[in-house]
């Protein structure tokens, strides 16, 4: 082969490597786009939407309440921000805030039954929009995708609260 065939071959490896149907940054940027377009209205009703939504999953998931500082970084929300979104969904009755009995300045933060059911009603109507974004997937694809985006999260969660902890 000569010197100028093996480099025209290298160029074309190079740009099939570097389509955007390959390209990561891409692809989350699609789903993310369309995700967020089609689960926009399943959530809209929610006092602070998708925050919200984000909020009422965290605390129908967990065992023990958690502090209103331990669920804001669970759900990568400004202490700030969750007060005021805390305030909202104590206002619509879907959450509950009482004082730590072993921390009287902490609140610990509870779903109520209004917002188990509030929650349930959003889950579904986002049941229905996920099933349309992932049509092309067969079961198995989808649960697999699920299992590996959570994974993803997970780690991407971990550099967003501690990035300089994650280099040592």
């Amino acid at each position: 082969m000569s010197a100028s065939a093996s480099q025209n071959k290298k160029p074309r490896a190079e740009a099939a490597s570097l389509a955007l149907d390959t390209d990561l940054g891409w692809a989350i940027r699609m789903v993310s786009t369309a995700f967020r377009r089609v689960a926009t209205d399943s959530v809209a009703d929610l006092p602070g939407g998708a925050r919200g939504y984000l909020v009422l999953v965290a605390l129908a998931g967990g065992s023990e309440p958690p502090s209103q500082l331990a669920l804001a970084k669970e759900v990568s929300l400004d202490r700030t921000v969750m007060t005021y979104l805390l305030d909202d969904l104590e206002a619509h009755d879907l959450v509950t805030r009482k004082p730590d009995p072993r921390d009287r300045r902490a609140r610990k933060v509870l779903i109520t039954d209004t917002g188990r059911a509030r929650l349930a009603q959003v889950r579904e109507s986002l049941g229905a929009a996920e099933a349309r974004l992932l049509t092309d997937l067969n079961p198995q694809d989808t649960e697999q995708l699920r299992t590996l985006l959570a994974r993803v999260a997970q780690t991407a969660q971990r550099e967003v609260v501690a990035p300089d902890e994650a280099e040592c």
